[in-house]
């Protein structure tokens, strides 16, 4: 009895030091700080072995660096775009930029995301035309093929894309392949092993450095990036796998969205590529000047490229959906599979949704996390409360991250609507400065309406006792999910 009597005070005293460190040493979020210490003291011990996993903070860390950035001139770039535009004298192309200035100098002083002013876009929603057109653009590659996703599945259609990397590397293509080890957790680089022999390069973001343990589990690279001899570029919400095809009975079809970019907003999502490839790979790459060429594009919308992570002092991407949902006027609509807002996402919804704003949150009828759906509902009710209108999608799963604000602006990328996104995942999005391409995006979403089911105060108000107690517990998890 004397030993275990022991044996519990030892464990007590460790899950007391352990909770220090989380309070002190961490400074985390104060929900996700309670969160961890409730797990802390429900499951004692194990609960630090789950926070080394999960829980352990990268905010302080420099993980990516470049050191022939200076050679790209963006620093240079930066410090001249940040001072026109404080002077008033920047050169803006056009007035549907220039009325967001204020967007576009926090993400110059935030995250120095590059503004460009000479991009086509093409927009996507489904898969099958999406990597059709894609691996038509792979095999118009005459320099560099550089791609980076998420997750990168080996079936049917990851196969295809491989062989087609395969075709252009044994033609002199240079190809580097970058995916996320948690990701593509079915995925081995053995995969790979014939584009590699044709001389392709191919890489894991955060191994496990012991086989089946992963201490770094919780962050991973959330990007989906693809960048052609320099000036074609893909960013959006679809990773490489049948799924996205809609091939899965599960899901059934799967709805996204993806852009693909001809401009100079291509170069800043090569630099983006190279920064995370030179942290992955032990082969890094140097400066050259076939991957920056000069851009002769005739498009004319406004981008920037703005990127967020773990190891970011600021979370730019959700600073930037707060900036334009604060600066809305008419309307805000969204789409995102996953709706758990920290406290200052969800106040500036619903301030806007108080203002008369038509707020609009368009989410999945079904979960692929349990959890993290049961939490999106718990808080979809609050923005009910404001008078936000909430659409439950209906034709299979959507899984876009698409912003539109007043029909003049908007953001499209990796990021969805929830902390793993805006604190613990590496993201990217593309904030869009053309009116053109937001309403297009508007009329998608008003398109989208029609095969989606409101849902309405009432109706959330006679869901049953167990769906509150999921919505509850899930809740309470949110700031860990």
């Amino acid at each position: 009895m004397n030993i275990i009597s022991i044996l519990l005070g030892i464990l007590f005293v460790l899950n007391l030091v352990f909770a220090t460190v989380v309070i002190f040493l961490e400074r985390k979020d104060a929900g996700a700080t309670w969160a961890w210490l409730m797990v802390l003291f429900f499951i004692p011990f194990l609960g630090f072995i789950m926070y080394l996993i999960f829980g352990q903070n990268l905010s302080r860390r420099r993980l990516f660096d470049w050191e022939n950035i200076k050679k790209v001139g963006i620093e240079d770039l930066i410090d001249e775009q940040v001072s026109e535009i404080k002077e008033g004298i920047y050169p803006f192309r056009h007035e549907e930029i220039a009325k967001h200035k204020d967007v576009i100098y926090m993400h110059l002083v935030n995250d120095d995301a590059v503004l460009t002013q000479d991009n086509s876009i093409e927009l996507f929603t489904d898969g099958k035309e999406k990597f059709d057109t894609l691996i038509e653009d792979i095999g118009r590659a005459k320099d560099h093929i550089h791609f980076q996703y998420y997750i990168f599945q080996k079936d049917s259609l990851g196969k295809r894309i491989v062989d087609k990397l395969i075709e252009k590397a044994q033609e002199g293509v240079k190809v580097r392949v970058l995916y996320d080890e948690m990701g593509s957790r079915k995925t081995r680089k053995r995969f790979f092993r014939e584009l590699m022999k044709a001389g392709g390069e191919v890489e894991v973001f955060f191994p496990s450095r012991i086989p089946y343990v992963n201490t770094r589990l919780n962050y991973r690279n959330h990007r989906k990036l693809v960048i052609i001899d320099g000036n074609l570029g893909y960013v959006g919400g679809f990773n490489v796998g049948n799924e996205y095809l809609g091939l899965n009975p599960k899901f059934g079809y799967w709805r996204d969205t993806h852009l693909r970019i001809e401009g100079s907003a291509a170069l800043a999502m090569q630099t983006r590529f190279l920064l995370d490839w030179n942290h992955a790979s032990h082969f890094k790459v140097d400066y050259e000047e076939n991957y920056f060429p000069v851009i002769s594009s005739t498009g004319k919308a406004g981008i920037q490229i703005v990127s967020s992570g773990p190891d970011s002092e600021w979370e730019q991407i959700k600073n930037g959906y707060i900036k334009l949902i604060t600066s809305a006027k008419r309307t805000v609509f969204i789409q995102t599979p996953y709706f758990i807002p920290d406290a200052s996402l969800l106040d500036a919804l619903r301030i806007a949704a108080l203002s008369g704003v038509d707020v609009r949150l368009m989410i999945p009828n079904k979960p692929d996390h349990p959890f993290v759906y049961w939490a999106t509902y718990s808080y979809v009710g609050e923005l009910l409360k404001a008078g936000a209108r909430i659409y439950i999608y209906q034709n299979g799963f959507i899984h876009a991250k698409t912003i539109t604000v007043d029909g003049e602006i908007s953001s499209v990328g990796t990021a969805n609507i929830d902390v793993r996104s805006f604190r613990l995942n590496f993201e990217v999005n593309a904030f869009i400065y053309d009116e053109e391409m937001t309403r297009q995006l508007e009329a998608i979403f008003i398109k989208d309406m029609e095969k989606s089911d409101e849902l309405t105060d009432s109706g959330y108000h006679e869901r049953s006792i167990w769906i509150r107690f999921k919505e509850s517990i899930s809740r309470l998890l949110s700031p860990i999910l």
